[in-house]
């Protein structure tokens, strides 16, 4: 194996164990506690989802100790439990954070085994945000190396990807060594599943739950000295080269000098990220045009062999699959304006006048178009077509217009649950999360 090769690994663990918080400019911090607080939002919206009911009936089964809150429930599950239940809660919804680099949905994997751990060992917020920060990029890197062939080829990178982001945060936050770092990121790297013909199921969700449990397990498992491979990422027979991804050199380097969570696309509409550049453009066209929505003839939607292998279900029969349908996606947002929660129940799917209008809709590969981005074209009774090209991963707003979308998000998602009072003042802690000493009774309060 090349010298290069062998430092990938280490370049990451030392990036993982030797960065210090005064390395990590103020802004990061920032971007971390709007991701926060994105993540609490939608656990709180998805913690009663049946997939959740039933998993808490499975920890319920297995016992433990109680040492991990269930967001929104105030009842504790063991530190693994936790991090299962609370990691597939936050994904159940598909309203979560993309991260291009990482080629799916970093912060359900992190977050859930990091509050966890934080809550158990009555971490500081600042330890928790850094951890977090630290894990966002050492996973982005994994991820830009794995790449989109990794993703193509059938792995849910979310899953794949999850496993080392969840070891990642948990090992810093642990304090564990190098080599403690190199056995939990081996540990994790062993464990790694998560295939995409699970879309559309409770198992894409129990995909995040499971990422974070896993990442949990590993950091503890090496903290007390269970061994594993030094090289799972670039060893022969490791993850790249038997999981569809190579060793990036250029990639790694940039550990510390590029902060990839500034790129951390947060959802506005609650469907799969690959729908929202579809949503938008047909919106956008119908404003601009002033297209009466009974005058439209049809709707062509171009888009990327990766969209189209996620969303390109024409016949969504349940609230799940809506969630992966851009046809009935832009049918929705185009004829009910409300692209939240409540566009993706059975009932709403299966709306005669909805199922009506996806008639009009059509689907078609366009090989040059960016992996979320989506060409549509809309044409009128009356012969006229317009056209509009987005790519929502590219108009990513920026820190002050990202906290006051998201906090506008978190207050829609909190107050039906926790109601006004607990919304504000969460809201509060969230954006002075580092000035916490001890997150324990924040977490056990939520």
């Amino acid at each position: 194996m090349k010298q290069e090769q062998m430092d990938f690994s280490r370049r990451i663990i030392r990036f993982i164990t030797e960065t210090n918080t005064k390395d990590i400019p103020p802004e990061i911090y920032e971007h971390a506690k709007i991701a926060f607080l994105d993540w609490l939002g939608v656990t709180l919206a998805g913690k009663d989802d049946p997939l959740v009911e039933k998993l808490i009936r499975y920890a319920d089964l297995m016992g433990g100790n109680k040492h991990g809150t269930l967001i929104g429930r105030r009842i504790k599950k063991s530190l693994s439990q936790a991090a299962l239940i609370n990691g597939a809660a936050s994904h159940a919804l598909d309203y979560d954070d993309t991260l291009m680099t990482y080629v799916g949905h970093p912060t359900v994997t992190m977050i859930p085994s990091l509050l966890a751990l934080s809550e158990w060992k009555e971490k500081s917020g600042i330890d928790f945000l850094t951890a977090y920060i630290i894990g966002m990029e050492a996973a982005s890197v994994i991820g830009t190396c794995a790449g989109m062939d990794h993703y193509m080829h059938g792995w849910h990178a979310t899953s794949t990807i999850g496993h080392f982001a969840s070891a990642a945060v948990c090992s810093r936050l642990l304090g564990l060594t190098g080599d403690q770092t190199f056995y939990a990121f081996g540990i994790a790297g062993t464990q790694a599943c998560g295939l995409k013909i699970s879309f559309g199921t409770m198992c894409k969700p129990f995909h995040a739950g499971r990422a974070s449990q896993a990442g949990l397990m590993a950091a503890l498992l090496a903290a007390d000295g269970f061994t594993s491979a030094h090289n799972i990422l670039e060893g022969p027979k490791g993850f790249f080269h038997v999981l569809n991804g190579e060793v990036k050199e250029d990639i790694v380097k940039n550990l510390g000098e590029t902060w990839n969570i500034k790129n951390l696309a947060q959802k506005y509409h609650a469907s799969c990220h690959a729908t929202h550049s579809a949503i938008e453009a047909a919106r956008s066209l119908v404003r601009r045009e002033r297209i009466s929505i009974d005058k439209i003839k049809s709707i062509r939607i171009h888009t990327s062999e990766l969209s189209l292998g996620i969303v390109g279900n024409a016949e969504p029969k349940t609230g799940l699959e809506g969630k992966f349908s851009v046809i009935y996606c832009v049918a929705n947002a185009l004829l009910k304006e409300n692209t939240g929660m409540q566009a993706f129940t059975d009932e709403v799917v299966m709306d005669p006048a909805v199922r009506t209008f996806m008639e009009k809709i059509s689907i078609k590969l366009d090989k040059d178009m960016a992996a979320l981005g989506a060409r549509v074209e809309i044409e009128t009774d009356l012969g006229e077509i317009y056209s509009m090209i987005t790519d929502i991963i590219k108009d990513i707003p920026d820190l002050g217009v990202k906290r006051s979308k998201i906090k506008d998000k978190f207050i829609d998602l909190s107050k039906p649950v926790l109601g006004d009072k607990k919304t504000e003042e969460i809201l509060e802690k969230v954006f002075t999360l580092e000035k916490i000493d001890n997150l324990k009774p924040f977490i056990e309060d939520l």
